[in-house]
């Protein structure tokens, strides 16, 4: 399950930011997550619940906020919803596309004390 690498990293990567600003603790965390990034929500929310104590982020509130994939065709250049990597362009059926949102897996903001 690398989701809990995943809580780990964020809680890291949390904790580091909250040092060098000199706080001790984080009242909340806000997430960015793409559907296309290969996260299982469900299991990242067990493994938060798991890695969170003893931490900065124990009593925090976790804001995570799901980024929905857009891809841009390559024939045509139209954007659209996708969900997933093999959907062909609706406005001309080129199979082939870039998703150029969707893939985000990062620490948006943080509130510390």
């Amino acid at each position: 399950m690398h989701e809990l690498s995943i809580a780990m990293s964020i809680i890291e990567i949390a904790e580091e930011n909250a040092k060098n600003a000199n706080t001790s603790v984080i009242s909340e965390i806000e997430l960015e997550i793409g559907t296309q990034a290969g996260v299982v929500m469900d299991a990242l929310t067990f493994a938060i619940e798991a890695a969170k104590k003893g931490t900065m982020l124990e009593g925090a509130k976790w804001v995570i906020n799901e980024v929905p994939a857009i891809a841009r065709c390559a024939d045509c250049k139209h954007e659209f919803p996708t969900p997933d990597l093999f959907s062909p362009c609706p406005k001309c059926g080129n199979p082939f596309s870039d998703v150029f949102q969707g893939r985000e897996l990062r620490v948006k903001s943080l509130k510390a004390e």
